[in-house]
């Protein structure tokens, strides 16, 4: 599944274009496999604000609009279960928190009003629900052996409304992850990135491409699940054109790699998506200080 970066989302501007404030969680609760943070706004711009979803149906409301994109604008395959309930819905959702974009002046019912979404899964979730998502893909152990004192966060399912998906629903986004960060001391951002399409072939340009400047160092590697349609590190030859590569690589991965963010070694194709993967991995110690202040290290609740 794609990631960090799905289509919808990539093809969005990068969020890192403008200065938005952050704003830190307040204390949260334990809430039955989630966590809540009562309800407070994480952040605003104009009518749009950005919080986690405080309830099973708001929840719920994040899977009909991930359906809507994944499934009925883009070219996922729905199962007969997802037809039926028209939710993207897995076993990973209870263990996970829900950060949603929210346009009130859409009026009608919040599942209407909410028109961005991204889960977000830390460690203490994986260990109930058994593991992170990405590690269908990619071999999650090693990475978080090598790091036993560090906290991980799981970034995926990411999605925007088309006519939202300009530089403002994905600095909420970014700014609600942001406050999440900071709240929760995460060292390290990780999650699967999306190329578009299956064809390994026509997607040498860019694989080439991150091979040569985003690697991974030996610390932050990460190698895939052994399965079919996986294009190992090794097999990628050859130099790619920076500017050929780069306009073939979605924004908001573009985005990842700016911060400073790395890419494993493999690329795995998910068939139901029609998408090709690779594993991103952001120590939080390799932002740019520049892009911290956007957001702000130290920052508050908006009322």
């Amino acid at each position: 599944m794609a990631e960090l970066a799905p289509a919808p989302v990539g093809r969005a501007p990068s969020p890192f274009g403008a200065v938005v404030k952050a704003f830190v969680p307040a204390p949260v609760r334990r809430m039955k496999g989630r966590f809540d943070v009562n309800g407070r706004v994480l952040g605003r711009l104009g009518p749009l604000e950005v919080r986690l979803a405080r309830s099973r149906d708001e929840v719920k409301a994040a899977q009909q609009l991930r359906y809507r994109v994944f499934y009925e604008e883009m070219s996922a395959q729905p199962s007969r279960l997802q037809k039926l309930t028209r939710r993207d819905k897995d076993g990973f959702d209870r263990y996970c928190d829900h950060l949603l974009v929210i346009d009130g002046a859409r009026g009608g019912s919040l599942a209407n009003q909410i028109v961005g979404t991204y889960r977000l899964m830390r460690q203490e979730g994986a260990e109930m629900a058994g593991s992170f998502y990405t590690a269908q893909e990619f071999e999650i152990g090693p990475l978080l052996a090598r790091h036993p004192g560090k906290r991980f966060l799981e970034l995926g399912r990411s999605c925007v409304l088309k006519e939202y998906r300009g530089k403002r629903s994905v600095e909420l986004l970014w700014q609600g992850i942001w406050a999440y960060v900071q709240q929760h001391r995460i060292d390290v951002l990780f999650g699967c990135a999306s190329l578009a399409g299956t064809d390994l072939k026509a997607l040498e340009l860019p694989l080439a491409f991150l091979k040569t400047h985003a690697a991974a160092p030996a610390e932050w590697q990460v190698r895939a699940q052994p399965r079919k349609g996986v294009l190992r590190g090794e097999d990628v030859d050859g130099e790619a054109d920076p500017r050929r590569a780069l306009a073939a690589l979605p924004p908001l991965l573009k985005g990842y790699l700016r911060i400073g963010g790395y890419i494993g070694a493999d690329a795995v194709v998910d068939y139901q998506f029609g998408t090709t993967d690779v594993l991103v991995v952001v120590p939080v110690s390799n932002i740019h200080p520049r892009y911290v202040e956007y957001y702000g290290a130290d920052s508050r609740f908006v009322a």
